[in-house]
């Protein structure tokens, strides 16, 4: 049996952190201010960075995470949500659905305003739901799918009506996902081309001020903000700083208060965290649900016979993975929906523990014994080109399968060839990439699974071809189950059919991380983290 040696292990892990603090990029001097949580005019000033820089400012027009971010300290929604991901009072400050599922009736906070002195009333939620995000978003369309009306009864109340039960809904309410948008301003032919879009006008906590493209976004305190006393700080820069080795500069010089997702190197983050004055955080993270997916071309006749799929869940460590690969930052994935969605987990699925003689035996059931020179049969790999990691999996996957007696050739390439391959073309036998489930298994997970999504040439959706009326069934079940309890079953129901038919080999859970300043106050009070509104957030005097 072929081992993974020494050599290849350093190969696999080394020069994830190879970076140089020669590649920072020049900061305007006005920005940084110097020491980076007050400026030399008193000010609370918090400099985050986010990367890269946003194409756009409006998350109501686009799903992109980076957008999300940043459009959140703007811009906010009906609802926040409490460390179970349980629904809290935003913009809405109550709600109440029917029995049947059907009606959802939102009573609206007073006395908001938009940063442009205009009251915030229930013809502004209208506007965004019918007119922006049912249309418009690109996971709206689908959530919002089942919402025929929204009345306003009066200016402060909101009904929802809608053709069939769609509890997730309630998990799509904050203002990274769905933000509420001012009708005054967007109700024009094109919504998505008005200057707001790009300089936003919201209810948030910080107001826009201006976008130096290439060099940072200035945001500022909203006075006029619902949340009295907050947010904790005046000004907000958000930088952007492409190389990786300059973020890193940044930190240790304490010109950058916070940054998440993964903002370093991952030995870095590691070495950060032991420094004195940086902390190191994996909240904030769980309305994402971000986890690593194998994926089997299930249209290849290669994989017809679910113990070949079963022998190569087998052959993968995840283990070796989660302490060399992803450093500690990651834990073994179950099965396709995350731990941290206490909501609709379930730990009572299929296994399929490292166990490499197992994977050996069921390939030979399966009729691909080793012939004459050790090997099975050969198949072609297409990584995820997005970041180190990504790839450094590929690498591994590579050398575990030939342990099994399976030759892997590797295709890394672009970010577009990657997508056409997979999604447009089918043109691949197995790949590999990150994925968020986000709140809800409705949204997040059954566009992987659900037949009625194999959809060419739209990414993260049912690109393996998988189909089973029986998934179908019980997917489409958990849509418009109103009761929780019943709903959590249908999920469970859901997971273990996922890991019995295998299209797809769940690898790990991705602990996403904020690195942070410790002058930075109160940076784990919102679950959303960096995708939250920042209006808790302080600075230690």
């Amino acid at each position: 049996m072929t081992k993974i040696s020494n050599r290849d292990r350093l190969r696999l892990i080394g020069g994830l952190g190879a970076f140089s603090a020669m590649n920072a990029i020049a900061v305007p001097a006005a920005v940084l201010g110097g020491s980076s949580a007050a400026s030399a005019q008193g000010q609370r000033t918090l400099s985050w960075s986010v990367n890269p820089e946003p194409p756009s400012l409006n998350a109501a027009f686009t799903s992109a995470s980076i957008v999300q971010q940043v459009s959140s300290k703007m811009m906010e929604g009906l609802c926040t949500y409490d460390h179970e991901l349980n629904p809290l009072p935003g913009l809405a400050k109550s709600w109440e659905i029917s029995p049947n599922g059907e009606t959802i009736v939102f009573k609206l906070r007073e006395g908001v305003k938009w940063h442009d002195g205009k009251p915030f009333t229930s013809a502004d939620v209208k506007f965004t739901f019918e007119e922006i995000l049912k249309k418009r978003h690109p996971r709206g369309r689908a959530t919002y799918a089942n919402l025929e009306a929204v009345e306003t009864p009066d200016a402060m109340t909101a009904v929802f009506k809608l053709s069939g039960p769609s509890p997730y809904i309630m998990s799509s309410l904050a203002g990274a996902e769905s933000p509420i948008l001012p009708k005054h301003i967007y109700d024009k032919a094109d919504p998505s081309k008005v200057r707001e879009v790009n300089a936003p006008i919201g209810t948030g906590p910080f107001k826009f001020v201006n976008w130096e493209r290439g060099s940072h976004l200035m945001l500022e305190r909203n006075p006029d903000y619902w949340d009295a006393g907050k947010p904790g700080i005046d000004q907000l820069i958000v930088r952007f700083i492409p190389d990786t080795g300059a973020r890193v500069v940044a930190f240790e010089t304490g010109e950058l208060d916070l940054a998440g997702g993964f903002p370093v190197g991952l030995d870095d983050i590691v070495r950060l965290s032991k420094e004195p004055n940086i902390g190191v955080t994996s909240f904030g993270f769980a309305m994402l649900g971000a986890m690593h997916y194998f994926e089997f071309n299930m249209r290849d006749p290669q994989f017809q016979d679910v113990r070949v799929r079963q022998a190569m869940a087998h052959a993968i460590d995840r283990d070796f993975l989660i302490k060399n690969v992803w450093f500690g930052f990651a834990s073994a994935a179950t099965g396709p929906v995350s731990q941290k969605l206490a909501n609709s987990y379930s730990a009572d699925v299929p296994a399929y523990p490292f166990d490499p003689a197992r994977a050996e035996a069921l390939l030979d059931e399966a009729g691909f014994p080793r012939k004459d020179d050790g090997i099975r049969f050969r198949i072609t790999h297409d990584p995820s080109p997005y970041n180190d990691r990504f790839k450094r999996f590929g690498e591994y996957f590579k050398q575990a399968m030939a342990t099994i007696g399976v030759a892997v050739d590797l295709r890394i390439g672009d970010v577009g060839t990657w997508l056409r391959r997979v999604w447009t073309d089918n043109d691949y036998q197995t790949t590999s990439y990150g994925i968020y489930n986000t709140t809800d298994p409705s949204i997040g997970v059954q566009r992987m699974y659900w037949s009625k999504n194999i959809r060419k040439g739209v990414p993260y959706t049912n690109g393996s071809g998988y189909s089973n009326p029986e998934m179908d069934r019980i997917m489409e079940a958990a849509q418009v189950e109103p009761d929780p309890m019943k709903r959590k079953a249908l999920f469970a129901d859901m997971q273990r059919k996922a890991m019995t038919d295998l299209p797809i080999i769940p690898i790990l859970n991705e602990d996403y991380v904020t690195v942070y300043n410790k002058r930075v106050q109160n940076v784990e009070g919102d679950v959303a983290g960096v995708y939250g509104t920042f209006a808790d957030i302080s600075i230690a005097s």
